[in-house]
């Protein structure tokens, strides 16, 4: 890769948090307590999306439109009560900020999660001074794989362009997303998907969670 890097927008469920069986298993209950049947690994496998390109995956239109807003608030308090407190960073996530802003790098976080929870996860990851940029889905109006959020981001990184930028993130969609708003992806195991997925998905490094980037970082794209 010859373009310098000149910020890095980072997802953060699955990336920067161990956090995706948390939320799968708050979709699974939440749909059970309406009375819909959703295996942990069908739920496991849409993580990454919000809930407005979540629910169309178990739900009809009808139902979506009778009872999503329900669903989804239902799934976010019970989230809140139950899980979130169970929620902790991969290692290495504040040493890497921290080299990335060393290295005169701006930082965004570009999560499909709610701005109070985002708030909440950069305490919990010890980033706020470390983070440049923050975008959640109360900032779009459709979540990944959209680009909306990333979009988001970059006006929010500007006259840094797409080009200068490169996102860090554990699903496919994360990259799909990327890929419509021009940018490029760095790709990470640690939330479950596997590596075939996120090559398929055009992530142009696969690194296994953001310990191993920070360790293998002078050979990264982020250092070309």
């Amino acid at each position: 890769m010859t373009k310098t890097v000149r910020a890095v927008i980072f997802d953060i469920d699955g990336t920067l948090l161990d956090s995706v069986d948390l939320h799968a298993q708050a979709w699974v209950d939440a749909f059970a307590h309406f009375g819909v049947t959703v295996s942990h690994d069908q739920a496991r496998s849409q993580i990454g999306k919000g809930g407005d390109q979540l629910l169309p995956v178990f739900l009809d239109e009808a139902r979506i439109a009778r009872e999503g807003e329900t669903i989804e608030a239902y799934r976010s308090d019970l989230f809140k009560r139950d899980y979130l407190s169970k929620v902790k960073p991969f290692p290495g996530v504040s040493a890497l900020f921290e080299h990335l802003k060393g290295q005169g790098l701006t930082v965004a976080l570009a999560s499909s999660g709610k701005a109070a929870e985002v708030e909440h996860y950069q305490s919990l990851m010890q980033v706020e001074d470390l983070t440049d940029v923050v975008v959640t889905s109360d900032d779009v109006a459709r979540s990944k794989p959209f680009p909306d959020i990333f979009q988001a981001a970059l006006e929010k990184l500007a006259p840094l362009t797409a080009a200068q930028a490169v996102v860090i993130g554990d699903t496919p969609y994360d990259a799909e997303a990327a890929e419509k708003a021009g940018l490029r992806t760095i790709g990470v195991l640690c939330g479950g998907f596997p590596e075939a997925d996120l090559g398929a998905a055009g992530c142009i490094a696969i690194y296994r969670d953001p310990q191993d980037l920070l360790d293998g970082y002078v050979s990264s794209p982020l250092a070309t």
